[in-house]
């Protein structure tokens, strides 16, 4: 990567990027200068318009449908976004499922799609992204506020899922830092989504808890991550970064 300007002819590939947190990342990869493709599970005309909006600003830009859950899906997307744009820069490990409700309803099969989409699916992408990564790669998982404090009751399965990430980031961290590969992890607060509308059922009671009043926007998650990318987040690694509103202070 480029110490010092913006991206050049670099590659980044968002999972479950069509919509809420991870469109916004691409859209904010593609202004700093990254090709950028993006997985997606079932809503195709969500992920051609984010297509739409990298190319609007001058980058390529690739929609590719895999579901989290299956394991080949999960490598052949990032072997294929190489193989597509000839390189891969940043892999950001978005895709995730939300559950919510009591511990002891989801059945055995649940739980396991749930751990399959959360945690293995950003390891086997790790893992196939380095292998196209050239001495100065970058991969970001996207985790949880939740991971830290669980600020009231059914979250978890959800919990126990965003929690795993943090290990992963850390040994990766030791692992692929000889290679020259940084390893982070951005885990937001509550973030005005479909998933998780701002005026949504339960949102006053969510707000009450950010000391900031507010949730946040996708935006200003996707300004990290594009800070982590760039030449700031050159010596970034083996960390989880809150972008919380101040949530879990």
């Amino acid at each position: 990567m480029n110490e010092n300007t913006r991206h050049t002819n670099e590659a980044a590939l968002i999972t479950g990027g069509s919509r809420g947190i991870g469109a916004a990342i691409a859209v904010r990869l593609a202004e700093e200068g990254l090709d950028v493709a993006l997985t997606y599970e079932r809503d195709e005309e969500a992920a051609a318009k984010v297509v739409e909006a990298v190319e609007e600003r001058g980058r390529r830009g690739l929609a590719l449908r895999a579901d989290a859950a299956d394991a080949d899906a999960v490598t052949g997307a990032v072997d294929r976004v190489a193989a597509e744009f000839g390189r891969l820069d940043v892999l950001v490990n978005n895709a995730a499922l939300f559950p919510f409700g009591p511990f002891d309803e989801p059945t055995v099969e649940e739980i396991d799609r749930v751990l399959a989409i959360n945690v293995r699916a950003p390891f086997l992408a790790a893992r196939a992204a380095v292998r196209h990564m050239d001495g100065d790669g970058r991969i970001i998982t996207v985790g949880s506020n939740v991971a830290v404090r669980v600020p009231f009751g059914g979250l978890t399965l959800y919990t126990l899922s965003k929690s795993a990430l943090a290990g992963m980031t850390r040994g990766l961290a030791r692992d692929l830092g000889p290679r020259g590969i940084t390893v982070a992890q951005v885990d937001p607060g509550p973030t005005d989504t479909d998933a998780n509308p701002a005026d949504g059922p339960n949102a006053d009671g969510i707000r009450s808890l950010v000391p900031l009043g507010r949730f946040a926007r996708p935006e200003e998650i996707a300004g990290t991550v594009a800070h982590l990318v760039g030449p700031g987040g050159r010596f970034i690694t083996g960390t989880v970064i809150g972008v919380d509103g101040g949530i879990n202070a």
